[in-house]
C-alpha cells in the first residue's frame, strides 16, 4: 500500500467514521487498522523477520506480516493480501487473537494503529520482500530466553504484540 492509498478511519470500537488517504491518516495520527500477524509453523516455532534499514523498527525482529486494511476491504481479505505480499504465502489456516489499539510516533509518521491481530498456520517457506533484511524461526523456549535475555533485538512493536496477545512468552 503506498501513502496515496485510501484507509477507513475508526474510533476506538473499531467502527467507520471516514475515508483518508494513508498518509494523512500518518500525519493527522488519524486511527486506521492494520492487521498483524504471527506466523507458527507445524513444528509450533515462531517466524519473526528483521525489519530493512527505512522501516519502523530497522534491524529488529517484529511479527513477519503487518500491514493496513485498505477502504472498503474487508479484514480476511486484507491478512490474505498482505501475508501474500510481505511473505509469499498463499496456502495458510488462520486463528484471530483480538484488536487493540497501538499508538506511537515513529519516523515522523504518528501511527496510531488499530492493530487487528491473527495467528497464521503455515510451512510454506517465506519469500521476503524489501521490507525486511532476514528472518528466523524461534522455539518458544528460545523466543522467551531472548525476549528475556536481549529485548533491544525485538521491535517496540512486537513488545506490545507480546505483552497484549502472548504474555505467556514474558
Amino acid at each position: 500500500m503506498s501513502i496515496d492509498e485510501k484507509v477507513d478511519i475508526v474510533d476506538e470500537n473499531c467502527n467507520f467514521i471516514k475515508v483518508a488517504l494513508k498518509k494523512d491518516a500518518h500525519t493527522e495520527g488519524l486511527l486506521h487498522k492494520c492487521v498483524i500477524a504471527q506466523v507458527v509453523d507445524s513444528k509450533n516455532r515462531w517466524l519473526l523477520v528483521k525489519q530493512a534499514p527505512d522501516r519502523q523498527d530497522a534491524g529488529q525482529y517484529v511479527s513477519p506480516m503487518g500491514g493496513h486494511v485498505s477502504a472498503g476491504e474487508d479484514d480476511i481479505d486484507a491478512l490474505k493480501r498482505e501475508t501474500l505480499e510481505e511473505l509469499g504465502l498463499k496456502d495458510f489456516k488462520y486463528e484471530f487473537m483480538g484488536k487493540v489499539i497501538y499508538n506511537r510516533e515513529v519516523i515522523g509518521r504518528k501511527e496510531n494503529h488499530y492493530f487487528i491481530m491473527y495467528k497464521v498456520f503455515s510451512d510454506e517457506k517465506p519469500v521476503l520482500n524489501h521490507e525486511v533484511e532476514s528472518c528466523r524461526y524461534f522455539t518458544v523456549d528460545e523466543l522467551k530466553k531472548e525476549l528475556k535475555d536481549h529485548p533491544k533485538d525485538f521491535g517496540e512493536a512486537f513488545h506490545f504484540v507480546v505483552k497484549e496477545f502472548h504474555p505467556h512468552l514474558l
